[in-house]
């Protein structure tokens, strides 16, 4: 197993950025200035939120901030169909989310390109029962981003956004494995008792020099059976039904390879490696004609890139429209499904631990090659009869994502880095032969991991690998202690959603849902900590305990209907 972990820095930086920096306030606009809270938190996704509105709860002063403009990460970028398990364990400010959806969909005014009636209980059920407050699961990614932004109105949340970290040495200040301060990019220096890092890459957590794992973790590690390498497992119907040539060739292969395919060979069975699971941008479509847009043509667009999804569809694949998952208003959340689809496999694996700018075109690849894909099956004459038709009645959303061109603003960070902290939850914690008691919120979703390779195998023909789907026999707790660094390492950073977990097992607690439920639970761990003068390994569970019980949070298995 790798696991990294950087050097801490000298206190005596803070005093050479003080005093170049002017202490001015939180204007957004400025530069140099050094803003202090009791808790910083980094990060803008969903968690982050949940985490801000905690402290601000709890009476203390909190910053937010954000490398993203756009608030709620994945949760306003396009995954409106919610992956959510068992929703009775859902508690505390996640349902409140999910309940002032609801109460947007109550209106008229929120149904502009379909009526209520017609969507009624599709696909998860719009609505789960839970006393008066009920909930809405489904929902588009505008409706979604307005709730967080009501969020921090309502509370008052100082938030500066276009503030990335600097993740050279210089960008974190460390006293006695304790973050006093780190610096952005913009020359902002951001002070606190306490720190949260809610990002998906776990940057702040890696900067500050806390240990971290990318990549499968051989099964041997911690005793599992579905990490590490899972050739010929397959789980879900995304792998290769018939036996299709991977070369340009078909079945010759000094022709070469078709192009996202991997020339290496898939590694032994049970082994770690450095892949991740695919990524993908969960779009939302719709076949509403006055509210779509043509799928666009990507620069440098290359039919002979899709040669592979051709040859499935010539086996006679149709399934084309399986994940086509409708939201409200004649929309959809639409995810990856099949062997060739929208999970660029194999093309994310430097991503967690690039640059910013490396992973600017990381990211800029995958929307070309699913925007490709797409311009592929609306375009293309080889495209099946059916399929052809039926694909030319959807297009982008005109009103979703209207300053990116409609496209979403939120690559689908699966995994990237993972905390090695305090305690680690694994496959045994998910699955129930391993209980925990130091529970911080609860986990149903199955253990999903999406392929992570494409390769050939022995007898020639492609296959993919890493497409797991395990699903545990009731909901499961999460430790504090996999939120927290070990303490030799950093005693004031709480890591709720890069947080530390083996790659299986966080294939089922990385659901957005599950996310703001840490980051309400870390938000109230920090603020404790500073009440009760104590770093956050040494807050006693109990006094958590009972602010997460009062805050609604689900903390044990208490099954109810969903």
């Amino acid at each position: 197993m790798r696991i990294f972990k950087k050097f801490t820095l000298s206190f005596l930086l803070l005093t050479i950025l003080a005093a170049c920096s002017p202490n001015s306030g939180t204007d957004d606009n400025g530069t140099g200035d050094t803003r202090s809270a009791d808790v910083i938190i980094y990060g803008g996704t969903a968690a982050a939120v949940t985490a801000a509105v905690q402290v601000k709860k709890m009476g203390k002063s909190v910053i937010v901030v954000s490398p993203d403009k756009h608030l709620g990460g994945l949760s306003a970028g396009g995954l409106g169909f919610t992956d959510t398990g068992n929703k009775s364990v859902i508690g505390g400010l996640a349902r409140e989310f999910y309940h002032r959806l609801y109460q947007h969909y109550q209106q008229d005014s929120s149904w502009k390109w379909q009526q209520r009636e017609e969507f009624g209980n599709k696909g998860q059920g719009t609505a789960a029962m839970d006393g008066e407050n009920r909930t809405m699961w489904i929902f588009e990614p505008h409706a979604a981003e307005q709730v967080f932004e009501d969020f921090v109105k309502e509370n008052d949340i100082t938030i500066y956004r276009d503030e990335w970290l600097d993740r050279s040495a210089f960008g974190v200040g460390m006293e006695n494995e304790e973050i006093k301060y780190f610096k952005t990019l913009s020359g902002n220096v951001y002070e606190g008792k306490m720190f949260i890092d809610a990002t998906y890459e776990g940057d702040l957590m890696a900067a500050a020099g806390v240990s971290y794992h990318v990549g499968r973790e051989a099964n041997s590690v911690y005793g599992e059976q579905w990490n590490g390498v899972q050739t010929e497992v397959f789980q879900h119907k995304h792998y290769f039904e018939s036996d299709i040539s991977p070369y340009k060739v078909a079945g010759d292969p000094s022709s070469g390879l078709l192009p996202e395919v991997s020339n290496q060979p898939p590694g032994e069975y049970g082994s770690g490696d450095n892949k991740i699971q695919a990524y993908c941008f969960r779009l939302c479509m719709t076949d509403k004609p006055e509210n779509r847009l043509p799928f666009p043509k990507p620069e440098g667009y290359d039919p002979a890139r899709y040669e592979l999804l051709q040859r499935v569809f010539d086996s006679g694949w149709d399934k084309l429209f399986v994940k086509f998952d409708r939201i409200p208003n004649r929309k959809t959340d639409t995810n990856n499904h099949g062997p060739f689809s929208s999970d660029y496999i194999g093309k994310n694996y430097d991503y967690p631990e690039a640059s910013y700018e490396r992973r600017k075109e990381i990211i800029e690849d995958h929307r070309k090659y699913q925007q490709g894909l797409l311009y592929f099956m609306q375009n293309d004459a080889r495209m099946p009869g059916d399929l052809g038709k039926k694909i030319k009645e959807w297009g982008l959303s005109k009103d979703e994502f209207t300053d990116n061109n409609n496209w979403p603003h939120q690559i689908y960070v699966r995994e990237a880095r993972r905390m090695v902290g305090q305690e680690v939850m694994t496959e045994q914690h998910t699955l129930g032969t391993k209980l925990v008691t130091n529970s911080v919120g609860m986990g149903s979703y199955s253990l999903d991991s999406h392929n992570a390779q494409r390769y050939v195998k022995e007898d020639g023909f492609v296959q993919n690998e890493g497409d797991i789907g395990v699903h545990p026999k009731q909901p499961y707790s999460i430790s504090y202690g996999s939120i927290l660094p070990k303490a030799a390492e950093c005693k004031n950073l709480l890591v709720p959603v890069a947080m530390s977990s083996s790659h299986i097992a966080f294939g089922s607690i990385r659901m957005e849902p599950v996310f703001m439920i840490l980051g309400q639970s870390a938000a109230a761990a920090a603020v404790l900590s500073i009440e009760n003068d104590v770093t956050a390994q040494q807050l006693p569970y109990a006094k958590l305990r009972e602010v997460l019980v009062k805050e609604g949070q689900k903390l044990e298995v208490s099954i109810q209907a969903e």
